[in-house]
This record gives C-alpha cells, sequence and structure tokens, in this order.
C-alpha cells in the first residue's frame, strides 16, 4: 500500500490569501507526513498537472528521493495501484462515487478524510452525506477529538433515523471514524534563553511583568470571545496589585476587519483596564517567535462550535508555557487538568433550545458567521475560576515551570508529527486489511425520527459535549455582582461594546433583563425560578438567555 495524498497547493500553505486553521493543520501535515512516512513511493491526486509539479516540487524541498506519481481526472483509475486516498477534510462521500464511476469497483482503494471544522453548513452536508453515498467499511474520516466524533456521530445517527422513517432502510455501510489528534512540530516551539530575552525586550516585559499570550485568529463571534479572559485578567490584576506585579496581554493574530478590531480594543480598555494589552501580528514569523518565546501564560477560552480540536493549547505545550484553556472541544482531550494548566468549566444550555438559530441558518436567513456568533453569545465561560486558575499561576513560578514541563514533554511524546504519522500510516494499514478482506458491517438505526434536516441540528443538542455542564432547570444561579444596582449598570455597560450587541437576536429585552435580575436579587435559586413572572411563549427563549448573563458575567453557578 501507498498513500495518496490529494493535493491543491491552497490546501498545504498558510502564505495565502485568506489564512484558516486548515490552512495551517494542512501545512504541518505535508511537513510531517514528507519527514516521516515510510512509504517507497509518493503519489498526489490533483486537478491540475501543475498541481502535481508543485507537489513533487515539495516532496523534493523536504530531501526525499523516492519516486513522485500524479493521478488526474482523466486517469484516476490508477489510484487502484497505489491503494488509499488521503483526503483533507471529511467530504469522502463525492470520492466514493467518483471511485465507483472510475473503477467500476467500490473495493479498487480506500479513502481516508479528516474533520476540520464540522459546523459549516458544507461540512455538515459532507458528513451527512456519507450514509447515501457508496463510503465502505474500509473507508475511514478522522476525528480529531472525542468530542468532534460525538458530533459527527450525532449528524450520522440523524440522518440514518430520517432516512428510515422515509425509506425503511435496514442496511448501513459506515466508514470507520478513528480519533487521532493533529500534530505539530515540537522543536519549532524551543527557544533559548537569549531568544527569551529578547523576545521580554521587544514586549517592554519587566521582571514584575507576567505576560499572558493569545494565539490565533482575533474573532469574538467565530474564534474565542475574549470577554471572559478579559473579566478573569481584571481580577487577577486586582488581586496582584499589592504585590507589585502587573499584566501585559499579548494577543498574537490578525482582526478581519477595523469593526472587529475596535470591538477588541473598546472592550479591553472597558473589562480589563488595569492589564496592557499588545497586538501583534500572527500572520508574521517574527511577531510570532516574539509571542511564543517571550510569554509566561498561555490562554485561549474558547467557546465556538467551529472549533473542533484547537492546535495552539498544543504548540503552546510544546514551548513550555502553562495553559489556561476553556474545558470545550478538542481541548478536553490534550490538556491535563491540574497537569498542564487548567481547564476552566463551559456552560451551555441543553439540548431543544436552539431550533430557531438552526433554521435560521439553514434557510440562509444567518450568514455561518452569526450562526456561529449567536451561538457562542449562548455559551459561557466561568470566569471566577479563570481567574483563580490565573492567579495560582502568577503567584508561583515553580507551578508555572512544572506545568511548562509537563506539558511540554506530553506534547513531545503523543502530539509530535513522528508520532501521529505513524499512527495515520497504522489506520491506512488496517483499512487496506479490510479492504483486501473484503468485510461489511451492518447497523440497524432506531424508527424514531428525531431531526428532520439532520444536517441543520440544534446546535445545543449537536455540540452538546463541547461543554463541561448544560444550563438545566435545576441548575442553580445567583447575582456575580454585590447588589442589584452594580448588576444592571455593568449589564447596560457591557450592551454597549460591539461585541456583545452584534447579537441582538439571542438577547432578551430590556423588560425581561430587568425581570430576571430582579428574580437574582432574591438570592440563590434554581434557573427555572428566573422565569416564573415570563410570559409562556417566552420562557424557552428567556431561559436560555440564562447562559447570556453567565457569558457576561452577571449571574455565576452557585
Amino acid at each position: 500500500m501507498k498513500t495518496v495524498i490529494y493535493y491543491h497547493p491552497e490546501a498545504y500553505t498558510t502564505s495565502g490569501p485568506k489564512l484558516m486553521g486548515r490552512n495551517a493543520a494542512g501545512e504541518s501535515f505535508l511537513r510531517g507526513f514528507l519527514s516521516y512516512s515510510k512509504t517507497t513511493a509518493f503519489w498526489a491526486q490533483v486537478q491540475k498537472p501543475e498541481h502535481g509539479q508543485h507537489f513533487a516540487a515539495q516532496v523534493k524541498a523536504q530531501g526525499r528521493t523516492e519516486p513522485v506519481n500524479a493521478v488526474t481526472p482523466q486517469n484516476l483509475s490508477a489510484l487502484s495501484q497505489a491503494g488509499m486516498v488521503y483526503y483533507p477534510g471529511p467530504g469522502i462521500g463525492q470520492h466514493a462515487f467518483h471511485r465507483s464511476v472510475a473503477s467500476g469497483s467500490h473495493a479498487a482503494w480506500s479513502l481516508c478524510g479528516i474533520t476540520h471544522t464540522t459546523s459549516s453548513a458544507g461540512a455538515m452536508d459532507a458528513i451527512s452525506e456519507l450514509i447515501t453515498a457508496p463510503v465502505q467499511p474500509w473507508d475511514a474520516v478522522i476525528c480529531t477529538s472525542t468530542a468532534v466524533k460525538d458530533n459527527v456521530s450525532k449528524l450520522l445517527q440523524a440522518q440514518v433515523n430520517m432516512l428510515q422513517e422515509r425509506l425503511g432502510i435496514g442496511k448501513l455501510v459506515l466508514p470507520m471514524l478513528p480519533v487521532i489528534p493533529l500534530g505539530i512540530h515540537t522543536q519549532d516551539f524551543v527557544f533559548t534563553d537569549a531568544q527569551k530575552n529578547a523576545a521580554r525586550q521587544k514586549l517592554k516585559a519587566k521582571d514584575n511583568t507576567l505576560v499572558v499570550l493569545f494565539m490565533g485568529r482575533l474573532s469574538f463571534h467565530a474564534k474565542a470571545h475574549p470577554l471572559a479572559m478579559y473579566q478573569a485578567l481584571q481580577m487577577a490584576a486586582q488581586k496582584l496589585k499589592t504585590a507589585g506585579k502587573k499584566i501585559k496581554l499579548v494577543e498574537c493574530g490578525w482582526h478581519a476587519n477595523e469593526f472587529i478590531e475596535k470591538a477588541y480594543r473598546d472592550a479591553a480598555l472597558q473589562a480589563c483596564p488595569d492589564v496592557e494589552v499588545i497586538t501583534l501580528d500572527g500572520r508574521k514569523a517574527e511577531d510570532r517567535e516574539t509571542a511564543w518565546a517571550g510569554a509566561d501564560v498561555f490562554c485561549s477560552l474558547s467557546d465556538n462550535i467551529q472549533e473542533t480540536f484547537g492546535i495552539v493549547p498544543i504548540e503552546a505545550m510544546a514551548a513550555g508555557l502553562p495553559v489556561v484553556v476553556s474545558d470545550w472541544d478538542g481541548y478536553k482531550d490534550t490538556v491535563r487538568h491540574d497537569v498542564d494548566g487548567f481547564r476552566i468549566n463551559t456552560t451551555m444550555p441543553e439540548a431543544g433550545l436552539a431550533t430557531d438559530l438552526a433554521l435560521r441558518h439553514a434557510l440562509e436567513i444567518d450568514t455561518y458567521d452569526m450562526y456561529c456568533g449567536h451561538t457562542c453569545s449562548l455559551v459561557s465561560v466561568d470566569i471566577d475560576q479563570a481567574a483563580n486558575a490565573f492567579v495560582k499561576l502568577f503567584e508561583s513560578s515553580s507551578l508555572r515551570q512544572s506545568m511548562g514541563a509537563a506539558g511540554r514533554q506530553r506534547a513531545q511524546e503523543v502530539y509530535d508529527w513522528k508520532v501521529i504519522i505513524a499512527q495515520y500510516e497504522a489506520l491506512w494499514a488496517e483499512q487496506e486489511s479490510v479492504r483486501l478482506a473484503a468485510l461489511q458491517s451492518t447497523s440497524t438505526p432506531p424508527a424514531k425520527l428525531v431531526h428532520p434536516w439532520p444536517a441543520r441540528m440544534d446546535p445545543f443538542y449537536a455540540f452538546a459535549n463541547y461543554p463541561t455542564q448544560a444550563l438545566t432547570a435545576s441548575t442553580v444561579l445567583c447575582l456575580a455582582d454585590v447588589s442589584l444596582e452594580a448588576a444592571t449598570a455593568r449589564i447596560q455597560t457591557y450592551q454597549g461594546m460591539a461585541m456583545v450587541s452584534f447579537a441582538k437576536w439571542v438577547q432578551p429585552s430590556d423588560a425581561e433583563i430587568a425581570a430576571v435580575l430582579k428574580q437574582a436579587s432574591n438570592g440563590p435559586q434554581a434557573a427555572l425560578e428566573f422565569v416564573t413572572h415570563i410570559d409562556d411563549a417566552r420562557k424557552p427563549f428567556v431561559f436560555r438567555t440564562l447562559a447570556w448573563f453567565l457569558k457576561l458575567g452577571i449571574l455565576k453557578i452557585q
């Protein structure tokens, strides 16, 4: 068996016009594959001959001397000579059709895809279509985390349920769904003392300054809403004042436009006035090195369903930094709480309370960005817990050192591409074994149809395994502030922030806000009590907005 890489230059480079996580993952994978693969010949499936030439140049640049073969649509059946095709996305269904047409056989070669973002319409359609496409037991879609595998499984099961109800299907053929994480080149994140000192000087970070790093796209609606991080750092800064320590936050990334850039700047000024915030361009290698080498602590409080794995915490671990991350999606697998850093609890409303968001996305009333933005506006990160994690790390250099060392060892032993490529090739060998044995599997889905359009499900159901816990009727909540007046004043301030006001669709009215806060003034109580005096037609809507109050730090879980 020889693995064919489905190759388009844009998918394996970070130098293109639009830099996304899949580009970074693709570039890193290709470098890892060309460095550590045990293949005796390299193969590429391309749409244009010049793409094959580009692939050959990449192989040569990596120092490999094995022969290189390119397969175009005109001679697709040649893929049977290799036996395996790796596609850098989840949509292998279309390629399964191509296999059937080109070779006249479902068993001519195996297909292997991989998940990146699974919340977009295109990704959800591609995954749900695996049920009706001619994929086989010797095909696979790699899930990069256990959380995303749960999401993929729900998509597939919902599609099965619909077809069972509609067509009475009884036989299913599913691909393998192995969980294999993304990899990194851990050696890229090892810095000398001289590099660290130079980076600290560039950041103007004195000995009494603790540098916190966020690395990645600066997008409050589609990456990580920064308000929880800002508030937690402000709380930590106030506690550290007496010790003469200062906090400097480095946001190393890029804003999509001036509106988002201003939203970040305004929010930081209001939510963490005692924290100095510096923005570096994450698209520049020199800025990334300064950020990684100069930081003391890494933070990523992701709260967005477009995230599936999250590579930057592993990069931070490889750099020897203790991490403060949300207990969310792939971070649950990668970061060991109290070992490599701290995972901060997240809360999302229980399933059934976001069917309108799914409908608006399905009918294209909302763009994908707004779908993600509306959903993340109802996902909260425990601000108090994050603040306490920061304080522990800021107060103890030995804790920072021990957690950083543990994280670095884990990154090298578990997430280096040398380890991950070996897992890929073991999977591909298993697929080859199954394909040659021509095994088939069957399953009988339940008859009950819960999701009429599986690729447009309630995100609070589809992504129910992302957060730490669900907000339920019995969840006990209370005011985060000491007084009703303080809470009212703070919520009015936050409502003026662009990064909060953009999601008005999912926010309660002024009268409903007043009713919730008045009820909260009665002390800790079950969440259901907060909507006692709300009209029945609005109760579910207002109930789910309790997560919005949590997100803003107005309410907290008792």
